[in-house]
């Protein structure tokens, strides 16, 4: 289960996630991005309360990176730590900009 909340506020865009982004729900924050992005220059993600991802997760992320390269900024903040682990295992540490 994974809560999504969207704040949208001029050319920023704050996603809150809440619960588990795993291959169930992957695509349903996959979906909400994609149909978000236009004209968003600084993309963040508030993931406090995220307790579980998985690579699916990480593939959503990354291609949120990809995107975000070419019209502005991303940053993930309010990391926990079992998902910092999953982070640096990856090497998702030296791709996100980490808060």
């Amino acid at each position: 289960m994974l809560k999504i909340d969207k704040t949208a506020n001029a050319a920023d865009l704050l996603f809150t996630l809440t619960g588990r982004l795993d291959t169930t729900t992957a695509p349903q924050l996959e979906t909400e991005i994609k149909k978000s992005l236009d004209g968003v220059k600084k993309l963040v993600f508030d993931i406090r309360n995220l307790e579980y991802i998985s690579s699916a997760g990480l593939r959503v992320l990354l291609s949120a990176q990809k995107v975000m390269n070419r019209q502005g900024s991303m940053i993930v903040r309010n990391v926990p730590e079992e998902v910092q682990e999953i982070f640096d295992v990856t090497g998702f540490s030296d791709i996100l900009t980490i808060e």
